[in-house]
Formats: C-alpha cells, sequence, structure tokens
C-alpha cells in the first residue's frame, strides 16, 4: 500500500469518527474503522474516476452511507 493511499484512509478514518461523534453513536473498534475506511476510499476513488469530482469531497458524501452498511 502507497504513502498516498494510507494518507487517503487516516483521512477517511477521521471523517467515519467525526460523523460518529456527530450522530452520538457508539465508537466502531480499530479494526472495524480500518476495514470501513478502505471501503470508503475505494468507492471514493471509483466515484470520483466516474464523476470527475474531488476524493475529499466524495469521500465526505460517503461516509454516512458507508455507516449505515
Amino acid at each position: 500500500m502507497g504513502f498516498i493511499r494510507r494518507q487517503e484512509e487516516k483521512v477517511a478514518a477521521r471523517i467515519i469518527q467525526w460523523h460518529q461523534q456527530q450522530q452520538n453513536e457508539t465508537p466502531l473498534s480499530s479494526e472495524e474503522l480500518v476495514k470501513k475506511a478502505s471501503v470508503l476510499v475505494d468507492e471514493a476513488h471509483r466515484v470520483a474516476r466516474h464523476r470527475g469530482k474531488n476524493l475529499l469531497t466524495i469521500m465526505k458524501e460517503m461516509v454516512a452511507d458507508v455507516l449505515k452498511k
């Protein structure tokens, strides 16, 4: 895994944690958080290729959907 990918996953994990705090949800275990962050980054990359948008913007839009799964 490359440096940029790791940074994207760290940002995704922080976004997920922030969203959970805003929704007063119980925090995920570190293992679950890493898994959801990876899924979020993968999906954001796929959407970015399709829509041509900024990856961070897409991740912010998608974080609520990933947490619901």
